[in-house]
């Protein structure tokens, strides 16, 4: 089944402040060893990188150390066939049994590649991040309709539970607006970048609102401020990392704290060790070191973390 390799935040957790590419960073461009507008990540027990490779139209596989990528979706093209994607934001995997779960996102489906053989699990819907939980729920955030919904896995002939949103494009409690990744923890709370209100919001389970538990104070590069946050992240401890995107930083934040910190990044949009420009997707590996997809650099960074 899936890895869920939970990352327990160091309390005052530190990451070195200049970066390793690790994925692209050749260019933009469609070559095995460059990336065109990495969106969104996820990082194996054994450090592989998956990467939605949004403008080739792919999902890459990145070896731990390795100089180029291998293609295991898509790359055949921007299209609607079923081997083909169109902009995919988003993918899960589990490896054991050869199965890619993808937000297609430009085909407006949501997408499951297994041993090769294509099956659309979600048809018609404005799909862009997921998440998986361990009772084998699939959510997907929908940032036309401003909501996540929820699936159980291989049952997918319903329309799914509303478990974030719903309530039209707002900023009330109840509302999002262009909600983007989402995380799920362990009770099921479920974590959305709402993308738009400049704010992360926490839906617990069976909550008919959401509690603002970062950013919320408009947009602007303060410390209690977010603009435009992408991927999102809880580790154990209830720590909060959120990719603040046109801030070109992560940011941590502890639920009910006025601020939040930057973790990596703001020294500029640019291209140095230091920098990123519209980071859009992070995770951890198992010994905390930190990934960013760093979307306008073409590359995935790594901030190792001080031990």
């Amino acid at each position: 089944m899936f890895d869920f390799h939970h990352f327990l935040g160091p309390k005052f957790g530190k990451w070195k402040r200049n970066a390793i590419t690790v994925a692209g960073g050749n260019g933009k461009g469609q070559e095995l060893n460059q990336l065109s507008s990495p969106s969104g990540i996820f990082i194996d027990k054994n450090k592989k990188n998956f990467i939605a490779d949004s403008f080739n139209h792919r999902i890459v596989e990145w070896k731990h150390n390795a100089e180029e990528g291998d293609i295991i979706a898509g790359g055949n093209g921007e299209g609607n066939r079923m081997d083909q994607l169109n902009r995919p934001t988003d993918v899960i995997v589990d490896q054991q049994n050869h199965l890619i779960i993808i937000t297609d996102y430009g085909n407006r489906r949501v997408i499951q590649w297994l041993n090769q053989t294509q099956q659309i699990l979600i048809h018609g819907i404005d799909c862009y991040g997921l998440a998986i939980d361990k009772h084998g729920f699939l959510y997907i955030s929908d940032y036309m309709k401003n909501e996540v919904r929820r699936w159980k896995m291989g049952e997918y002939n319903n329309k799914g539970i509303v478990v974030a949103g719903g309530n039209g494009q707002g900023k009330k409690l109840n509302q999002l607006n262009e909600p983007h990744f989402i995380f799920v923890n362990e009770d099921q709370s479920v974590y959305v970048s709402d993308g738009n209100n400049n704010r992360v919001m926490k839906w617990r389970k069976n909550a008919k609102e959401g509690t603002v538990v970062a950013g919320g104070n408009g947009f602007g590069g303060n410390l209690n401020q977010l603009f435009y946050p992408e991927g999102v992240i809880v580790d154990d401890l209830g720590q909060i990392y959120v990719a603040d995107c046109w801030n070109d930083r992560i940011m941590r934040w502890c639920e009910g704290k006025e601020g939040g910190e930057i973790v990596v990044g703001g020294n500029g949009k640019r291209n140095e060790p230091n920098q990123l420009s519209e980071p859009t997707d992070l995770s951890f590996d198992d010994e905390g070191n930190l990934y960013v997809a760093d979307f306008k650099n073409n590359r995935i960074e790594k901030f190792e973390l001080i031990l």
